[in-house]
């Protein structure tokens, strides 16, 4: 098969979509990469180095899309949209049940492109494979993001997120906490916040009073307890997930409304709608906002601030099921393996996740009635 990596054009994104090792994998498995020039620079690998690897350097966007199967690590924006065309497979983040993306799942659906995002390859216990590596950098950046805007150079209320002896530490408050939330109550503990951890599932907050050996205080999820947390906290980190759906708004306006001027909230949700009322999204070059007296980050790539990292932790994960297409072909892949067929959203010129067609109001088509 030949296989495309292009350069991310996202705002400040700088991940990209395989490191050289990886490259390397897929040639010596038989495949032809496509390399577009540059495509790595933001990651900190030159093209030499794909070109060790065994990869093509090639001087266009065009050029790296012209492939069978194309390799990316954020949904495409508009300027992409020309390159899209039937038969093409597209494996990388889309989170399309996010409302500002209505019309890039429609342009997929035109095109008649074979659509594989990441965040909803899942296995039969519920794990999401995929989306695990990011979520882990995300949730750890969200608790780096908060004790950052809380400085008054920022313009937060001027306090330190970790614990001083006499002082009474900052209230953190985790909403959700599948790997997201999970990561960044370890990280708020270990700085010394005091944390609240707030989900539906009773068997999830009982683990982490485990792990975390009761240094914590857990809260069952509903609007009372939620509105309570809410209002105590410094620094709320919004981590609600529904694979492949839009998020709830869990966090209502008049909650925002109730937080002490200069408190920060950090909505990790945003790339599928946000989890907050009053979040929206927004990019690395200008990442905050303040409303209702309360300062917003809601950068909807947030791994791409640190993208060494992400992009090695993307390509552990990516590379297996980006094998599997590459040697099976598309049909008998997912043919094989229930969870990477969890990850076809569009196919055929259907939508065939039913979190995207709620999201949307398209029609849905089960994805085993097309192959």
């Amino acid at each position: 098969m030949i296989i495309g990596v292009s350069k991310e054009i996202k705002t400040a994104e700088n991940r990209v979509g395989a490191t050289p090792a990886g490259v390397d994998m897929l040639v010596k498995a038989g495949h032809k990469v496509l390399v577009e020039k540059g495509a790595g620079e933001g990651s900190g690998f030159s093209n030499e180095e794909y070109r060790q690897a065994g990869a093509k350097i090639v001087p266009t966007a065009a050029d790296a899309w012209g492939a069978e199967m194309v390799l990316k690590v954020k949904e495409p924006i508009e300027p992409e949209y020309e390159f899209f065309r039937e038969g093409l497979l597209l494996f990388t983040y889309l989170h399309l049940a996010n409302p500002e993306l209505k019309d890039l799942t429609k342009v997929l659906m035109e095109k008649k492109v074979t659509a594989v995002a990441y965040e909803t390859v899942e296995f039969t216990n519920g794990e999401l494979p995929l989306l695990e590596p990011m979520s882990e950098v995300a949730g750890r950046m969200a608790v780096q993001v908060a004790a950052h805007y809380l400085e008054k150079p920022s313009g937060g209320r001027g306090k330190l997120l970790g614990r001083v002896p006499g002082v009474l530490p900052c209230t953190v408050v985790v909403i959700g906490v599948g790997s997201v939330g999970k990561n960044a109550v370890e990280v708020a503990l270990g700085m010394g916040a005091s944390v609240i951890a707030i989900d539906l599932r009773i068997d999830r907050l009982r683990h982490l009073t485990e792990i975390f050996q009761g240094n914590l205080v857990t809260l069952s999820s509903n609007p009372h307890n939620v509105a309570e947390a809410v209002k105590r906290a410094d620094v709320v980190i919004g981590a609600v997930l529904v694979a492949g759906a839009r998020a709830p708004h869990v966090v209502t306006r008049e909650m925002v409304r109730s937080m002490k001027p200069g408190s920060v909230i950090v909505d990790v949700a945003i790339d599928q709608g946000g989890c907050v009322e009053t979040a929206r999204p927004t990019t690395h070059t200008d990442p905050i906002y303040v409303e209702e007296g309360v300062i917003h980050y809601c950068v909807t790539n947030m791994p791409g601030a640190v993208p060494r990292t992400s992009t090695y932790a993307l390509t552990n994960a990516t590379l297996p099921y980006a094998l599997q297409l590459a040697n099976r072909g598309f049909v008998e892949a997912v043919k094989s393996n229930a969870a990477l067929a969890k990850g076809v959203n569009v196919y055929k010129g259907h939508v065939t996740c039913e979190g995207v067609t709620k999201a949307h109001g398209f029609e849905y088509q089960p994805l085993e009635m097309l192959l």
